[in-house]
């Protein structure tokens, strides 16, 4: 698959975990697409950290709007209804669990569900920006992300980058198919049929426990 096949793949996925009538927060990057795909009659509050809820799918270049951008800056639509607000508003919804899924990306996840995802040592970084409070306050969370970086596993055994948080992620979607964290470990519940077994094991560096529902 294509980088922006990939990236379709994994959003729409990642849609079919969003449930009617929920706040919903999506991380910058690959998982703003999600708001792309909501699945038809359900209804998603989609809450941004720099300030608002309400937020639509991707204008067209014709409708952007340059002060309506989401925490990483891109253009976004705001649906009727939609409301704005300060800073410590927004963290207050996050930190008082108002949230109930976020959709991350991560450089890193283990079988434990720890997350790595604001910092390569030795690269500058303006910080984990939102990120940890999400892990932390969200009831909650899927690492939406390709499954390799450069071919290097991004699944491992135990993340080697700084953490952003502990034993935070549930479920871990990428384009080879979508891992739950359990307290027995990662177990594969669903596989892209695009990819075998076989190649979706030797991406893995973590032991995936099959699900005896795997197709």
């Amino acid at each position: 698959m294509e980088k922006q096949e990939k990236q379709v793949y994994i959003a729409k996925r990642v849609a079919q975990e969003l449930e009617d009538g929920t706040v919903v927060n999506l991380g910058i990057g690959l998982p703003t697409h999600v708001a792309n795909y909501v699945p038809e009659g359900v209804e998603i509050h989609f809450q941004s950290e720099n300030g608002f809820i309400g937020l639509g799918s991707t204008p067209s270049s014709e409708q952007t709007d340059p002060t309506i951008v989401n925490a990483g800056g891109q253009p976004v639509s705001i649906l009727p209804g939609g409301a704005f607000f300060d800073s410590s508003t927004s963290f207050g919804i996050i930190r008082g669990g108002h949230v109930a899924l976020t959709v991350l990306g991560a450089l890193q996840v283990d079988e434990a569900g720890n997350i790595a995802n604001y910092l390569i040592p030795g690269k500058m970084v303006p910080g984990m920006g939102g990120a940890m409070d999400l892990l932390s306050g969200a009831k909650k969370v899927i690492v939406a992300m390709e499954h390799t970086a450069k071919g290097a596993p991004k699944i491992l055994k135990a993340c080697t980058l700084p953490l952003t948080a502990v034993s935070a992620v549930d479920l871990i979607v990428t384009e080879m198919g979508v891992m739950e964290v359990t307290g027995d470990g990662l177990v594969l519940v669903e596989r892209n049929p695009l990819y075998s077994l076989e190649e979706i094991l030797e991406a893995t560096e973590a032991t995936l426990i099959l699900s005896g529902n795997l197709n």
